[in-house]
């Protein structure tokens, strides 16, 4: 096994849906994943993500609609036969089979010869950085020398799309760091078809090609990362993508109205009327003089790179994280006028979920 493209097959879900008893966990679902892409599907917990993914897997089927691999509908085929391979949070390592049997226990079910089993083995084990650990057992290695280990399992049977469960949420935030880029550079190198599952969106943000937001079984949004945090369609992206000032505002003939203050501002597609204002902390400045929306400092905390304010206004609660500034940290309780970015602001029209 050389390192070369596994394949860059799409992956397309039709219509479908998932029911368990009478709760509905994945609800009318149409996803098109390309080929060569890593996709992930973020929500909080009970979403539906884990269940999409496991109707990709072969592992849960659908109570409607199809799943296709490339152009083949494999609704009806079981795990074994659809050419995926799944990473698991818990990894599933044989803990008395040494890690190279654990890499080859695929290769032996499916009775590759012995020869050509040692050949990928070792081959993929290099791939993943881990040429000098076939003969120990999973109990002698890191966190983050297992997983390499699960993955390397699951790449060993050239699979036309690898599956990844939350694979990082057993490792500690430094590991977890390095590793996610580990698999982000393989993934990049082989060019395969890759959806991924977690519920921490600075991970997402950070591995993806796309972002598929879930919300109570169905698709919030699909898009780059960029285009979520800055462009978020409805108020539960912008919320769950990051941190976000969600404020009321309105928006009428290139005026942004937020509270007492009021400012230029152009959005294509808003009509005049009431609008929810989409401020990133990073985007607001807080001053001392000039215009801006009044606020009062009811914390604020220097983070080193940052200094994280949380001001009180007429509309709500403002947080802004800012770079230091020569003024130092300004204390609770001053009286400040706050700014926005222009570039950095989006505005959902009410109503807009």
């Amino acid at each position: 096994m050389t390192v070369k493209s596994l394949g860059a097959i799409p992956v397309r879900l039709e219509g479908v849906t998932k029911r368990f008893g009478q709760v509905v966990a994945v609800d009318n679902v149409n996803l098109q994943i390309p080929a060569g892409k890593l996709v992930t599907l973020l929500g909080p917990s009970g979403c539906g993500k884990t269940t999409t993914l496991r109707m990709v897997a072969g592992l849960e089927h659908p109570t409607s609609g199809r799943v296709f691999i490339g152009d083949e509908d494999v609704t009806p085929l079981p795990a074994s036969n659809r050419s995926v391979t799944m990473v698991f949070q818990s990894y599933a390592l044989f803990p008395h089979l040494t890690v190279f049997e654990n890499v080859a226990y695929g290769l032996r079910v499916t009775k590759v010869p012995n020869a050509q089993i040692h050949t990928q083995v070792a081959a993929v084990l290099e791939l993943v950085g881990l040429p000098q650990v076939g003969a120990r057992y999973p109990s002698q290695l890191s966190g983050g020398q297992q997983q390499r280990v699960a993955l390397a399992r699951a790449l060993v049977m050239n699979p036309k799309v690898l599956l990844f469960d939350e694979p990082l949420s057993n490792l500690d935030a430094k590991l977890r760091k390095r590793v996610r880029g580990e698999i982000r550079e393989l993934q990049q190198r082989l060019g395969i078809t890759t959806i991924y599952v977690t519920h921490d969106q600075a991970e997402a943000l950070a591995l993806s090609d796309v972002v598929v937001v879930m919300n109570q079984g169905h698709v919030e949004q699909m898009g780059t990362p960029f285009d979520l945090y800055r462009r978020p369609a409805t108020r539960f992206v912008a919320d769950f993508i990051g941190e976000a000032n969600l404020l009321p505002g309105r928006y009428a003939g290139g005026t942004l109205t937020v509270g007492p203050y009021a400012f230029p501002f152009r959005q294509d597609g808003i009509a005049p009327g009431p609008v929810t204002v989409v401020a990133r902390p990073e985007v607001v400045q807080v001053e001392m003089t000039g215009q801006g929306l009044p606020g009062v400092i009811r914390s604020a905390f220097f983070m080193g790179t940052t200094i994280d304010y949380l001001i009180d206004t007429a509309v709500g609660e403002v947080n802004v994280s800012e770079p230091p500034r020569a003024r130092g940290v300004l204390t609770a309780g001053a009286g400040v006028q706050l700014q926005f970015t222009e570039a950095g602001l989006y505005l959902l029209a009410d109503g807009s979920g």
